[in-house]
């Protein structure tokens, strides 16, 4: 709990919207409807600085604590209690690049700010299980023409695909991965939205047939590069976990009141010594995600050099836990908890989600391990 009284104000107010704006009642609605989320709902959550927050001051944005990584990362979570809709995680990745690279994107940034611009990262190529960043992994072309660029290839899993108006698209150019805005509507470009396990969360494929874009669609330079698309996995890992924290402690919030006011033989089943050890073990690995998230939130915001493998323990440790600990819970209350009706499914669909998005816990397994490797070589 934060002793500062401006963010403990701005997390109020989150919570006092995302009650409002983002309950479970409202995602059933939404769902019943076949919508993913209320733009006029987004645009309010703009407007309580939301999206400015990975964004300096010179470029409009702001943040309440001045670590706007951490704020950031306080929103996630509280989204997580309610499993809210919204786009945040693909408007955030999509600021944290134009913000290391803002020439020309000024007008971009601002109406993200604002709410009226919805973007996202198209990042995963079609058939391929994780996210590539490497030239050789990335099928997706970009072809120089004159004044600008021709983009052909397919992307999906692309979040809020069917919504955005706006796409950065990773693609190969000149051997070197760049990366371009592209119009949903420019000609050419073909989106198709796909089913997703999530209630409201909603992806999509993108086809680009001949695609042309101009010079300044551009972000960054061939040397920035892999640099900016490192950024937005952290920032896009960070916001993962920070929901998935969010997540455990509402579950485990309910799962220990249910086991306090439900009865066997004339006992709660909070005082049977095995639902006990059972209930420590959940705590005890909600604690430990908490803290993993907590250290690469803060290496995320200084920049620290051991950012990539921090974020990627955090992943690797809370992707894995979190269903478990969300199976247990299901378990705990019994056949109420595998029904529809029960709020469990839409905490456990939106882990699911998460575990396999931007690498599976395995993945990252792999990864911290090749990196503590390669700093044990280089420390030898």
């Amino acid at each position: 709990m934060t002793t500062d009284p401006e963010l403990a104000l701005f997390a109020s107010t989150a919570a006092a919207f995302l009650e409002k704006e983002g309950s479970l009642t409202r995602v059933r609605e939404l769902h019943a409807a076949g919508e993913s989320f209320d733009p006029q709902s987004w645009r309010r959550a703009a407007e309580l600085g939301w999206t400015s927050l990975l964004v300096p001051e010179s470029l409009g944005g702001g943040s309440v604590s001045g670590d706007g990584v951490a704020d950031l990362a306080l929103i996630a979570e509280q989204i997580g209690h309610t499993v809210a809709p919204g786009p945040l995680h693909p408007v955030s990745v999509l600021l944290a690049a134009l913000v290391e690279a803002p020439e020309s994107h000024a007008e971009t940034i601002e109406a993200l700010i604002a709410g009226e611009l919805i973007g996202s990262w198209a990042v995963y190529e079609p058939g391929r299980p994780a996210a590539p960043i490497q030239a050789a992994t990335v099928a997706t072309t970009a072809t120089a023409i004159d004044g600008g660029y021709r983009i052909d290839g397919a992307k999906d899993r692309i979040e809020a695909g069917g919504q955005a108006q706006l796409l950065l698209v990773p693609a190969v150019c000149d051997g070197v991965v760049r990366q371009f805005l592209v119009r949903t509507d420019a000609p050419g470009v073909t989106v198709t939205e796909q089913d997703c396990i999530d209630l409201v969360k909603r992806y999509a494929r993108a086809e680009f047939a001949g695609v042309k874009v101009d010079a300044a669609a551009v972000v960054g330079s061939a040397e920035q590069s892999a640099a900016i698309i490192e950024r937005q996995r952290q920032v896009a890992l960070l916001l993962q976990c920070a929901e998935l924290v969010g997540i455990l402690d509402t579950v485990l919030d309910f799962t220990y009141r249910w086991l306090g006011d439900r009865h066997s033989f004339g006992r709660p089943l909070a005082s049977y010594q095995a639902l006990k050890h059972r209930a420590a073990d959940m705590k005890m690995w909600f604690e430990a995600a908490r803290a993993t998230t907590a250290g690469a939130v803060a290496a995320v915001s200084g920049r620290h050099p051991d950012a990539p493998r921090l974020v990627s323990v955090a992943k690797a440790y809370v992707a894995e836990r979190a269903p478990v600990i969300l199976q247990d819970c299901v378990q705990l209350h019994g056949g109420i908890g595998v029904t529809w009706e029960h709020d469990l499914h839409l905490f456990l669909r939106r882990t699911a989600l998460y575990r396999a998005m931007f690498g599976s816990p395995e993945d990252h397994h792999r990864a911290v391990y090749a990196m503590s490797r390669r700093h044990q070589e280089a420390s030898a």
